[in-house]
């Protein structure tokens, strides 16, 4: 069993922003293996659907904490459902990367993404697989937190929905074939 949790904000006011591109991916994983709806379940702090792919049961989850507390909503869930950390994948923004670009990984610090943070305190590892979508900063530099939560322009939209389709068949890859298989062929 595997939980792929994709990080964001919960709210309309969120919806379709930068920062929620991991919610945007689980969307699309969910599509792709015909989970027909994320359900609230309040004691998971999250939205979760289950669903299988290559003979492996999927959770699929969005906090319903906002993004800073994610690590609680990714503990809960794997705590109930007795997932090891090594069946974790975490897709999330990354404002290093460029608009639509993806950056998978095993693990390592945080790059200063709070969410990220959440999940290494909650889990007490930050070995767990990554997929990173790259929303880019547009030669921003310092704080971006108010960038992060922009939506994505006209111009951008067709990048990013790509990018969130390639992060969902990333997700896949990873629970069939491994992390590194995956690193080689998205990563390039």
């Amino acid at each position: 069993m595997y939980l792929i949790i994709g990080l964001g904000n919960p709210g309309r006011e969120y919806e379709n922003t930068r920062h929620n591109s991991g919610f945007l991916a689980v969307d699309a994983l969910a599509a792709s293996i015909q989970v027909l709806q994320l359900k609230e379940k309040h004691k998971l702090q999250a939205y979760v659907g289950e669903g299988a792919y290559s003979g492996h049961k999927l959770i699929l989850a969005q906090p319903s904490t906002y993004m800073n507390l994610s690590g609680q909503s990714a503990a809960a869930i794997m705590q109930w459902y007795k997932i090891p950390l090594d069946h974790l994948i975490v897709i999330y923004d990354d404002v290093d990367l460029e608009l639509g670009r993806l950056r998978l990984r095993p693990g390592g610090a945080s790059g200063g993404h709070h969410g990220i943070e959440s999940v290494i305190a909650h889990t007490h590892s930050s070995d767990f697989a990554r997929v990173r979508i790259g929303i880019g900063r547009e030669g921003m530099a310092g704080d971006v937190s108010k960038y992060v939560l922009e939506k994505f322009s006209p111009d951008e939209r067709s990048k990013i929905e790509e990018a969130v389709q390639k992060a969902a068949a990333a997700a896949l890859m990873i629970v069939k074939d491994g992390l590194e298989p995956a690193m080689n062929l998205f990563n390039a």
